[in-house]
């Protein structure tokens, strides 16, 4: 009985079907998490770059004075414009912009560096010194654009799944005279 126990053992362990299964089983879960979690770090970053590249056009339009394809309106409406021109070229919803929950702090060129962020999703500040004032010198005169976008990433069993990050885009241009 006991020769027969040991025998039906030795041939099971020495038995190798079903072994592939068994590997692809353990295997091809923890792979396809992986690829899922590659698609998704991938589609933040393609936003990343969308919503860094809107903030960019926002400041260059907020920061041209005789900008062509710019309105008669202020430039903080300019910039805000071609931000949302922007987000939607990239095919991305403009409403889902906000401010950001603090704006960066600049010291003003002349008058007030307020985000001017209260009725619109973009906080666009004008004219704010770029560079730092060093011996009675004065900075650069620019434009500042910044806002944050949401992304919601889907990795099912992880501490990521139906989770909302905020993605931060933010841009300064000096302001052109000519």
């Amino acid at each position: 009985m006991l020769n027969a126990l040991r025998s039906t053992v030795q041939r099971l362990g020495a038995e190798s079907r079903g072994a592939e299964i068994a590997e692809a089983a353990a295997v091809l879960p923890l792979m396809f998490m992986f690829l899922l979690g590659i698609f998704w770090f991938g589609q933040a970053f393609s936003i990343y770059g969308a919503i860094t590249r809107a903030a960019q056009e926002g400041a260059r339009a907020g920061a041209a004075p005789n900008c062509t394809t710019c309105t008669g309106a202020p430039l903080a409406t300019n910039a805000v414009n071609a931000v949302n021109t922007a987000l939607v070229a990239s095919k991305l919803d403009p409403t889902l912009a906000q401010p950001p929950m603090t704006p960066p702090v600049f010291t003003a060129c002349s008058g007030s560096s307020s985000c001017s962020a209260s009725s619109t999703n973009v906080c666009v500040q004008a004219p704010v010194q770029l560079s730092g004032v060093t011996s009675g010198a004065t900075g650069v005169c620019g434009v500042s654009v910044s806002f944050r976008y949401p992304f919601q990433f889907w990795l099912p069993f992880t501490s990521l799944n139906k989770q909302k990050i905020w993605l931060a885009a933010s841009a300064r241009v000096r302001v052109e005279t000519q």
